[in-house]
């Protein structure tokens, strides 16, 4: 499943289970620190709390895809699908297109925080104004990305490969945002 051995956590991977009855591989890495594992999912919800969810998965998406966490990717890529796309539009996204220019900024702002966030300039923060985000959305979205570059990065860092449950996605889209680590088999 990854690079390090995890503590069996009988009652924290029970705590956390998917709604299908498994325990995802992204909560078995954090067996050994649970608090770690709920300091994030409170972060997570204070973060999500103040945005638009489309925005949030958006931004975050963009995120996971520039960092290449194949686990993030498919997860957020597949609440896309399940909630505000087509298949084939959140794959357009993974190709780093989005049909709303709206959208398309706010990707490119992820993006840009995510991989280079010593680059982002107040013109980047002006061109997101100009689709008509205020202060606080754009805070919303570097909040999204960075909150997502830990993550990710986690998951990447010990070698959590994406749960096999994203070999169920239409191909298309799975092989799109497959974009670093593997399914696992």
């Amino acid at each position: 499943m990854g690079f390090i051995a995890v503590p069996e956590n009988q009652d924290f991977y029970d705590t956390h289970r998917a709604p299908a009855g498994h325990v995802p591989n992204y909560v078995s890495v954090f067996g050994a620190r649970p608090a770690v594992f709920d300091a994030w999912l409170q972060l997570n919800a204070a973060v999500k709390e103040s945005m638009d969810l489309r925005r949030y998965e958006i931004a975050t998406f963009a995120a996971a895809t520039a960092l290449r966490s194949s686990y993030c990717s498919l997860a957020h890529g597949q609440i896309l699908t399940d909630n505000f796309y087509t298949a084939d539009e959140v794959t357009e996204f993974a190709g780093e297109t989005a049909g709303d220019p709206v959208d398309r900024a706010v990707m490119a702002f992820a993006r840009k925080v995510a991989l280079a966030a010593d680059t982002v300039t107040q013109e980047d923060v002006d061109e997101l104004k100009a689709h008509g985000l205020g202060d606080d959305d754009v805070l919303d979205v570097v909040l999204a990305a960075a909150m997502r570059c830990f993550f990710s990065k986690t998951l990447d860092g010990t070698g959590t490969q994406p749960d096999s449950v994203f070999n169920a996605l239409p191909e298309t889209l799975r092989t799109a945002l497959t974009v670093g680590r593997p399914i696992e088999s």
